[in-house]
């Protein structure tokens, strides 16, 4: 059995953070249904890339679910809706804070029913003074400070980027499924269900880790360093004859053996480079050490290199590049979910005694309409 069987999630949410956390209670084993309305989740519009089903950015996030059309402002459908929330051990939603409460599915209506029900909300700002602003990833990474962070360095004229995913939906949604879980766990011992609430925002904030700590303790917000990290150094990409490299070393026995490696084991003895904090300050002046080093040999060589000494290194590379990587490692990062249809990212964790083996494909829209409302109605005349 897998970890979630026997698990039902009633999925109202849209877009990619809720519905990026269903997806994964799916993987566990959840049975999701996914409440769409009759246009269908905004994400089916979404491309291109296409595929034959709707859009590959739809495809990310609804794996292994069922879809059923359903028209709130319908008195049927709405009465579905709350007999499939009644029901459920998890409800998700990521309307606008009281929106649902108008169709009988607003936390307090449903938990009334359904004391037991474990009813996640997911928000751009929360549901006080934000209530009303949309949540999308891209506008909270511009106000949440992430832009402000990613980017070349302030001094070499750069501007503010975003991160090259959506970063902050995933990360709420990797925020959520924790919530969920947990309140899952709590619901085994006390018997009763509990709200779930997560925000855009907050879970920004609560990943800027060193950055936000940083902040804290000086009052000063950081700025962008490009690829260079604030507190170490070198931890940064630096050009070769034919690419960059990434380097991260850690601690000053890393940089040793770097400096080893580049023909230069001196520059370790140097007083501006012997310990981190000084290689920090004169981060400058390293770079352009270790560039002209590294400008004699290909990236692939420097990478061999340093690997074999224990130095952190590897090549700048795509996103196809990430995935022959994973392959040649043996972490096997793609699986198959069904004839004809693109391969998905395999769940990121593996399991021991519950191994995930299979996936279903993202549904079509409504596909499972009419057997999840015959299924209602046959529980309910029961």
């Amino acid at each position: 059995m897998l970890p979630l069987e026997g698990v039902l999630v009633a999925d109202f949410s849209r877009v990619l953070a809720g519905p990026f956390a269903t997806a994964t209670l799916a993987d566990l084993g959840a049975r999701v249904i996914k409440v769409e309305r009759p246009a269908g989740d905004d994400t089916r519009a979404w491309g291109p890339p296409w595929t034959e089903n709707s859009a590959a950015y739809f495809e990310s996030a609804n794996r292994s679910k069922e879809s059923v059309t359903l028209d709130l402002a319908d008195p049927d459908d709405q009465a579905a809706a709350r007999e499939l929330a009644r029901r459920a051990d998890v409800v998700v939603e990521n309307f606008r804070p009281g929106a649902l409460d108008r169709f009988g599915l607003g936390h307090a209506q449903v938990s009334e029913a359904n004391p037991g029900v474990v009813y996640c909300s997911v928000t751009g700002f929360g549901s006080e003074g934000g209530a009303q602003l949309p949540g999308y990833d891209f506008i909270v990474q511009a106000v949440g400070g992430l832009m402000s962070i990613t980017g070349d360095a302030d001094d070499a004229g750069g501007s503010p980027m975003k991160v090259g995913v959506a970063l902050v939906d995933v990360l709420t949604a990797k925020d959520a499924t924790i919530g969920i879980l947990a309140a899952l766990q709590a619901r085994r011992r006390t018997g009763r269900g509990q709200r779930v609430e997560v925000n855009l925002l907050s879970s920004l904030l609560g990943s800027l880790v060193n950055q936000a700590s940083s902040y804290l303790a000086t009052g000063v917000s950081p700025g962008r360093l490009g690829n260079a990290h604030p507190s170490i150094a070198p931890y940064e990409s630096l050009p070769c004859a034919d690419g960059s490299i990434a380097i991260a070393c850690g601690n000053d026995g890393q940089f040793r053996k770097l400096a080893a490696v580049l023909g230069d084991e001196s520059l370790a003895d140097d007083i501006r480079f012997t310990t981190n904090a000084a290689r920090v300050r004169h981060r400058p002046e390293l770079v352009a050490v270790l560039a002209a080093r590294l400008a004699l040999g290909d990236v692939d060589s420097w990478v061999e290199r340093l690997s074999a000494v224990g130095v952190p290194a590897g090549r700048v590379g795509t996103v196809a590049d990430g995935f022959v990587l994973a392959e040649k490692l043996g972490l096997a990062p793609l699986v198959e979910v069904g004839p004809g249809r693109p391969a998905q990212v395999r769940h990121p964790i593996i399991y021991s005694d519950t191994p995930i083996t299979e996936y279903t494909a993202p549904p079509r829209l409504g596909e499972h309409t009419q057997s999840v409302l015959r299924w209602l109605h046959q529980e309910e005349s029961r």
